[in-house]
Protein backbone atom coordinates (compact mmCIF):
# COMPACT_ATOMS: atom_id res chain seq x y z
CA UNK A 1 0.00 0.00 0.00
CA UNK A 2 1.57 3.28 -0.72
CA UNK A 3 1.52 5.91 1.84
CA UNK A 4 -0.22 8.77 1.32
CA UNK A 5 1.50 12.16 1.77
CA UNK A 6 -0.02 15.07 3.80
CA UNK A 7 -1.06 18.57 2.16
CA UNK A 8 -0.25 20.99 4.63
CA UNK A 9 -2.48 23.46 2.95
CA UNK A 10 -4.93 25.87 4.91
CA UNK A 11 -8.66 27.60 3.64
CA UNK A 12 -8.50 31.19 4.05
CA UNK A 13 -11.81 32.19 4.81
CA UNK A 14 -11.15 36.17 3.78
CA UNK A 15 -9.57 35.26 0.16
CA UNK A 16 -11.68 36.37 -2.58
CA UNK A 17 -10.64 33.28 -4.67
CA UNK A 18 -13.22 30.26 -4.29
CA UNK A 19 -12.45 27.69 -1.69
CA UNK A 20 -11.44 24.96 -4.62
CA UNK A 21 -9.25 27.48 -5.93
CA UNK A 22 -7.62 28.11 -3.15
CA UNK A 23 -6.92 24.23 -2.80
CA UNK A 24 -5.75 24.40 -6.54
CA UNK A 25 -3.15 26.92 -6.34
CA UNK A 26 -1.79 25.59 -2.88
CA UNK A 27 -1.41 22.49 -4.43
CA UNK A 28 0.22 23.64 -7.53
CA UNK A 29 2.67 25.38 -4.75
CA UNK A 30 3.63 22.47 -3.36
CA UNK A 31 4.26 20.74 -5.84
CA UNK A 32 6.04 22.68 -7.90
CA UNK A 33 8.29 23.42 -4.96
CA UNK A 34 8.76 19.84 -4.61
CA UNK A 35 6.79 19.71 -0.97
CA UNK A 36 4.83 17.46 -2.45
CA UNK A 37 7.37 15.29 -4.58
CA UNK A 38 6.39 13.38 -8.35
CA UNK A 39 4.75 10.34 -7.50
CA UNK A 40 3.44 10.67 -4.17
CA UNK A 41 -0.14 9.78 -3.25
CA UNK A 42 -1.78 12.68 -2.22
CA UNK A 43 -5.06 12.19 0.31
CA UNK A 44 -8.80 11.10 -1.49
CA UNK A 45 -11.01 13.53 -1.59
CA UNK A 46 -12.88 12.39 1.71
CA UNK A 47 -10.19 12.66 3.53
CA UNK A 48 -9.25 16.47 2.42
CA UNK A 49 -12.35 17.53 2.91
CA UNK A 50 -12.60 16.15 6.30
CA UNK A 51 -8.87 17.82 7.17
CA UNK A 52 -10.45 21.06 5.92
CA UNK A 53 -13.57 20.79 7.01
CA UNK A 54 -15.22 21.22 3.38
CA UNK A 55 -17.55 19.81 1.25
CA UNK A 56 -15.94 16.92 -0.52
CA UNK A 57 -17.73 18.16 -3.65
CA UNK A 58 -14.94 21.23 -3.42
CA UNK A 59 -12.04 18.76 -2.90
CA UNK A 60 -13.69 17.06 -6.16
CA UNK A 61 -13.58 19.80 -8.07
CA UNK A 62 -10.43 20.77 -7.27
CA UNK A 63 -8.84 17.33 -8.06
CA UNK A 64 -10.24 17.85 -11.61
CA UNK A 65 -9.29 20.75 -12.20
CA UNK A 66 -5.37 19.78 -11.17
CA UNK A 67 -5.82 16.61 -13.41
CA UNK A 68 -7.30 18.58 -16.30
CA UNK A 69 -4.02 20.37 -15.40
CA UNK A 70 -1.77 17.63 -15.84
CA UNK A 71 -0.40 18.73 -12.07
CA UNK A 72 -2.28 15.07 -10.67
CA UNK A 73 -3.12 11.82 -12.31
CA UNK A 74 -6.02 9.26 -11.37
CA UNK A 75 -5.12 6.14 -10.97
CA UNK A 76 -8.18 3.97 -10.85
CA UNK A 77 -8.22 2.21 -7.74
CA UNK A 78 -5.25 3.31 -6.42
CA UNK A 79 -6.00 7.25 -5.52
CA UNK A 80 -4.64 10.37 -6.76
CA UNK A 81 -1.00 11.04 -7.40
CA UNK A 82 1.36 13.67 -7.97
CA UNK A 83 2.82 14.09 -11.68
CA UNK A 84 6.21 15.44 -12.78
CA UNK A 85 6.18 18.88 -13.02
CA UNK A 86 6.81 19.52 -16.94
CA UNK A 87 7.21 23.17 -18.70
CA UNK A 88 3.87 22.62 -20.50
CA UNK A 89 3.67 26.67 -21.61
CA UNK A 90 5.68 28.27 -24.22
CA UNK A 91 7.47 31.46 -23.27
CA UNK A 92 5.14 33.66 -24.53
CA UNK A 93 2.24 31.85 -22.93
CA UNK A 94 4.21 32.43 -19.73
CA UNK A 95 4.78 36.25 -20.77
CA UNK A 96 0.63 36.54 -21.23
CA UNK A 97 0.02 34.47 -18.44
CA UNK A 98 2.47 37.12 -15.62
CA UNK A 99 0.88 39.88 -17.65
CA UNK A 100 -2.66 38.73 -17.15
CA UNK A 101 -1.83 37.45 -13.10
CA UNK A 102 -0.11 41.29 -13.01
CA UNK A 103 -3.14 43.26 -14.48
CA UNK A 104 -5.39 40.89 -11.70
CA UNK A 105 -3.02 41.90 -9.04
CA UNK A 106 -2.91 45.57 -9.96
CA UNK A 107 -6.80 45.92 -10.27
CA UNK A 108 -7.12 44.49 -6.84
CA UNK A 109 -4.55 46.98 -5.16
CA UNK A 110 -4.97 49.81 -6.67
CA UNK A 111 -7.60 51.09 -4.87
CA UNK A 112 -5.75 50.01 -1.42
CA UNK A 113 -3.17 53.09 0.33
CA UNK A 114 0.13 51.81 -0.97
CA UNK A 115 2.47 53.59 -3.25
CA UNK A 116 3.54 51.88 -5.86
CA UNK A 117 7.19 51.66 -4.25
CA UNK A 118 5.08 49.41 -1.11
CA UNK A 119 3.37 47.40 -3.21
CA UNK A 120 6.49 46.63 -5.35
CA UNK A 121 8.51 45.89 -1.90
CA UNK A 122 6.18 43.84 -0.94
CA UNK A 123 5.74 41.81 -3.85
CA UNK A 124 9.62 41.11 -4.10
CA UNK A 125 9.54 40.18 0.03
CA UNK A 126 6.91 37.56 -0.70
CA UNK A 127 9.00 36.22 -3.75
CA UNK A 128 12.12 36.35 -2.25
CA UNK A 129 10.38 34.38 0.92
CA UNK A 130 9.54 31.59 -1.56
CA UNK A 131 12.76 31.54 -3.31
CA UNK A 132 14.37 31.09 0.50
CA UNK A 133 11.92 28.45 1.71
CA UNK A 134 12.41 26.41 -1.19
CA UNK A 135 16.38 26.57 -0.94
CA UNK A 136 16.04 25.82 3.38
CA UNK A 137 13.82 22.97 1.62
CA UNK A 138 16.63 21.23 -0.89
Amino acid sequence: MTKVTAIAIQIAPGDARPIFRQIVDEIRREITTGKIPAGSKLPSVRGLAMQLTINANTVAKAYTELTNLGVLESRKGLGVFACEVTQQLSSAEQSDKLAQATQVFINDVMHLDFTPQQVSDYVLAQLNQLTQRDKDND
